[in-house]
C-alpha cells in the first residue's frame, strides 16, 4: 500500500525548494493526491520521493542537469522582477494579488521597470494587427546596447502604447481605461479590466518571457524583444490556451460536464483551465479574478466536475472565460489581456537582461547520424 509524505515531509527528504518540489509534480516524477484530511493540503507518494532521492544521489551528468532545467525545472537565469513562492505571485517583494486590489498597470510598471516614476503610453495610431504594429517599429527601433535606464524604459512605454492600440484600447486614460472604452465597458466592468491585466503583467520565466530575454540578450531592440514574446505567446500552449478551455466548455454544455471531462482527461490527460505546475493548491491569479466574475452556471458545474475527477482547481485560463462571458468580451479577450499586461513583464526582463550584457546561448545534444 502507497504511503504518502506531507508537503513539509517531502521538501525535507528532497532538501528542495517548494517551487522544485512542484516541477518534479508537473513532470510526472511525484505522484500529487489531495490530503484525505484536508483536502486544501496536498500529498506526495513516499515511493517515488525514495527513488528520485537515489537517483540524485547517484549523481548525475551536467548535460541531463541542463535538459531538466527546460521543462518546469531548477532555475536557470537571477531575475529580481518577479518569482512564485509558497503558492503565490511576487511582483519585486509584493504580492501581485494585493497590488491587484488597487494598482493600475501603469504603477505595477514602475514597480517592474524599477523606474523612478509611472511610464506614460501616449495614445498613438497603430496597424490593427498587434504582430504588424510592433514589426513596422523594430526598422526604425535602436538596439539596447549602449541605451541608458531612462531610454529603454521610453522605449519600453512606445511599444506598449502601440500595442495596446493595436489591441483596442482607445482614446486617453490608463491603459484599462483605454481597452475598456475599446470594449464599450462601464466603470466597474473596467476595474474587472485593472485587474486582470495586473495580474497578467508577469510571471517568472514562462516561455514568452524567456523569448524576450533571449532576443534581448543579442541585443535587439525593444520592439523587436516585444515582438519576439508576442509570437510565443500566440501558441495554443501558452496565450492561447483559452481558446482549448472555451472549447472544454462548449463541450461541457453539450456532453454533459462529467462527461467532457472524462473524454478530455483520456484524450489529454490534462484539463485546459484547470490545474498549474506552480501552484498546486490553486492558481492566486484566478482566486483573485474570480473574486470579482462570477461563474455562470455552466462553468460552475465545469469546475464541480473537475474538481471531483482530479482535485483540479481553476487556474487563471478559465478565470478569463468567465470574465469574457460576464463581461460580454470579444471571443479573443482573453488573448488581448494576455498580451497587453503581460508586455509590461517582457520590458522589464528586457531591460534586466540588456544590463547582463550576456548572450543566452545553449548548446544542443546532436542525436542525428554519426552520433554516439
Amino acid at each position: 500500500m502507497d504511503s504518502w509524505y506531507s508537503r513539509e515531509q517531502a521538501l525535507a527528504e528532497l532538501g528542495v525548494a517548494a517551487q522544485t518540489l512542484y516541477a518534479y509534480v508537473s513532470r510526472g516524477l511525484i505522484a500529487r493526491r489531495a490530503d484525505p484530511a484536508d483536502p486544501r493540503r496536498s500529498q506526495y507518494r513516499s515511493d517515488d520521493i525514495a527513488a528520485l532521492t537515489q537517483r540524485r544521489a547517484r549523481g548525475r551528468r551536467p548535460a541531463a542537469i541542463a535538459a531538466s532545467a527546460i521543462a518546469w525545472g531548477e532555475p536557470v537565469i537571477d531575475t529580481a522582477i518577479s518569482t512564485v513562492v509558497h503558492g503565490g505571485l511576487i511582483y519585486r517583494g509584493q504580492d501581485a494579488a494585493v497590488l491587484a486590489e488597487h494598482a493600475t498597470v501603469e504603477e505595477v510598471a514602475r514597480l517592474l521597470w524599477d523606474a523612478p516614476d509611472r511610464p506614460v503610453f501616449p495614445p498613438v495610431e497603430a496597424a490593427p494587427d498587434p504582430f504588424a504594429a510592433l514589426a513596422g517599429m523594430v526598422a526604425a527601433a535602436r538596439a539596447l546596447p549602449g541605451r541608458s535606464r531612462d531610454r529603454l524604459c521610453a522605449d519600453a512605454a512606445g511599444a506598449v502604447a502601440t500595442l495596446a492600440t493595436a489591441l483596442g484600447a482607445t482614446g486617453e486614460g490608463a491603459l484599462h481605461q483605454r481597452l475598456s472604452r475599446g470594449w464599450g465597458l462601464d466603470c466597474g466592468a473596467a476595474e474587472v479590466v485593472r485587474r486582470a491585466l495586473v495580474l497578467l503583467a508577469d510571471h517568472e520565466l514562462n516561455a514568452s518571457t524567456f523569448a524576450a530575454r533571449v532576443a534581448a540578450s543579442t541585443g535587439a531592440s525593444m520592439p523587436a524583444c516585444l515582438l519576439a514574446g508576442l509570437s510565443a505567446l500566440s501558441g495554443p500552449r501558452h496565450g492561447r490556451a483559452g481558446a482549448a478551455t472555451a472549447a472544454l466548455a462548449q463541450e461541457a454544455v453539450t456532453r454533459g460536464a462529467e462527461a467532457a471531462v472524462a473524454r478530455w482527461l483520456a484524450d489529454h490527460h490534462a484539463l485546459p483551465g484547470f490545474g498549474h505546475p506552480l501552484y498546486p493548491l490553486g492558481d492566486p491569479r484566478a482566486t483573485a479574478l474570480l473574486a470579482v466574475v462570477t461563474l455562470d452556471d455552466a462553468l460552475a458545474r465545469l469546475r464541480d466536475a473537475a474538481a471531483e475527477a482530479c482535485d483540479a482547481a481553476p487556474n487563471v485560463d478559465l478565470a478569463l472565460l468567465a470574465m469574457t462571458r460576464a463581461l460580454a468580451l470579444p471571443d479573443d479577450a482573453s488573448f488581448r489581456l494576455f498580451a497587453l499586461g503581460r508586455s509590461i513583464g517582457w520590458a522589464a526582463h528586457v531591460m534586466e537582461q540588456a544590463q547582463t550584457g550576456a548572450i543566452i546561448r545553449p548548446r544542443a545534444r546532436y542525436s542525428g547520424r554519426g552520433s554516439r
